[in-house]
């Protein structure tokens, strides 16, 4: 190269070098990716979605174990205990500055971030196990739902005594067909409009559920229950036992949404900051959540007692208006839907990421093609995608159909998912974030919480287990009930 040439190179690598970042536009974000659009109704959105699912049906069966005193006390406690946690987990979005710090897209993201090494490979395959569950566990909802749907009708036409049998695998097989067709959504920032129509389903049943709880009461002419829960006799001490630890993994369930909280508060625009944003719509999200389920739970407590069914709308003893019934169990469908891929979407986006990392020159995973649809934008298909996601779906309908204990799989997931993701990587961090020091008034503080919210969950865990071995005695796979 000649002298000269040699001269325009040093002068272009100064030029390159001193480049200021590239400042947020109107198209872009500081990140340089495309600018968020989220609010705060878009993620409380999201979050009703995830909060208010199958786990309120179960409601009125945690309070029946847990007696009119313990059961409304133990639902208040997790909301306070959640909605302080998420708090601690939102501050995590951004390391250092809430306003301008680097911005971690995703929980394993915050965990790497603040406290690194082995802590992330263990968050990584509690949240993306719990996400797997998560999938298996509305499956499971979802086609009871469609079930009671269909005994309902046959009652009507052929009269209660007709024993109107009726299979779960064909519902769950359905159910995985259309989440195979709504998985192919690339990603979080376009089911915004799934999950607010989710949102809608996940009040239109929960109102029906307390609707029927209150007529039901009226019918009664009296409230059932008792101070206690269950009475020794109807079951012997050892299941009061195991069944009150099962209802604190119910209830944590009910209220779990942590794992996927970050990735929620990646879609939301700033300013203000994305922070601010998260925890308005954290606190207006569980204070809504938290006034249905105390409705919902005390409601159906008082109006079956001692035999609250462990799924509200399908334990009703009646089936008039057989349509009203109808109606909440096909907006619970509809609910799941999309709540399946509001769990889901990160489980994706993570095993997509990783798979681009170790084959960046693989066609297969990286290349998009256009399929043109007439009237709309062109649709991009990717065919790993295609073949990943459909396949993770058909796996969790399989297992949904060999294990389709609603109750049971609820409370292990509750208690599996509760203390890890939803109140110890968050505390840790938060803890490492803000530099609180070791034994001061508030690190104990926060310890204490932690190791209060670890025995509930291996409570719950043990009584979740039993549940699971004492159904399996009188199981029979794929058996027509």
């Amino acid at each position: 190269m000649s002298k000269t040439g040699q001269q325009q190179q040093q002068y272009l690598n100064q030029v390159s070098i001193n480049v200021p970042p590239q400042l947020p536009s109107k198209c872009f974000d500081d990140d340089g990716r495309l600018k968020r659009t989220g609010s705060v109704w878009t993620a409380s959105a999201h979050i009703i979605t995830a909060v208010i699912g199958s786990g309120v049906l179960s409601l009125a069966w945690a309070t029946a174990q847990l007696g009119w005193i313990a059961g409304p006390t133990v639902m208040f406690l997790f909301s306070f205990v959640t909605y302080y946690t998420s708090t601690l987990l939102a501050a995590c979005y951004r390391s250092g500055d809430p306003d301008s710090g680097k911005r971690n897209y995703t929980y394993m993201d915050a965990v790497r971030s603040n406290l690194g090494g082995f802590q992330v490979k263990l968050c990584g395959a509690i949240q993306y196990l719990n996400l797997f569950g998560v999938a298996i566990g509305y499956t499971i909802a979802s086609s009871i739902s469609m079930m009671a749907i269909d005994r309902s009708n046959c009652f009507h036409s052929k009269g209660h005594e007709s024993p109107c049998r009726v299979s779960s695998n064909p519902y769950m097989i359905a159910f995985g067909v259309v989440e195979i067709v709504f998985s192919q959504i690339p990603d979080f920032d376009q089911i915004s409009w799934l999950s607010i129509v989710a949102a809608v389903m996940s009040f239109t049943y929960s109102t029906i559920g307390l609707g029927l709880g209150i007529a039901k009461v009226a019918e009664n002419g009296k409230i059932k229950g008792s101070l206690t829960g269950i009475s020794i006799g109807t079951v012997t001490e050892t299941q009061k036992i195991w069944r009150s630890f099962q209802a604190l993994g119910a209830i944590a369930f009910a209220y779990s949404y942590s794992l996927i909280l970050i990735e929620i508060q990646d879609t939301i625009k700033s300013p203000p900051s994305e922070y601010k944003t998260m925890k308005k719509a954290t606190l207006l999200s569980v204070v809504v959540t938290t006034a249905f389920y105390m409705s919902c739970g005390c409601f159906g407590y008082a109006a079956f007692g001692d035999s609250s069914p462990g799924n509200l709308l399908t334990g009703f003893g009646f089936y008039n208006p057989y349509w009203l019934l109808d109606i909440a169990n096909a907006a619970i469908v509809i609910h799941l839907i999309g709540a399946y891929q509001v769990y889901c979407q990160p489980l994706f986006a993570f095993v997509e990421k990783t798979a681009r990392e170790w084959f960046p020159h693989s066609e297969f995973i990286t290349k998009e093609i256009a399929i043109p649809i007439p009237g709309l934008k062109s649709l991009k298909l990717n065919l790993f995608r295609l073949v990943w996601r459909t396949v993770f779906v058909i796996i969790t309908t399989i297992i949904s159909m060999l294990m389709p204990f609603f109750n049971d799989v609820v409370g292990i997931l509750g208690a599996f998912g509760f203390w890890p993701l939803t109140v110890y990587f968050p505390v840790e961090m938060y803890i490492k974030q803000k530099r609180i020091p070791k034994w001061s008034p508030r690190w104990l503080s926060l310890q204490i919480l932690s190791g209060a919210c670890l025995m509930i969950s291996i409570a719950a865990a043990a009584g979740s287990f039993a549940g699971v071995v004492s159904d399996l005695k009188v199981y029979r796979p794929f058996k027509t009930t």
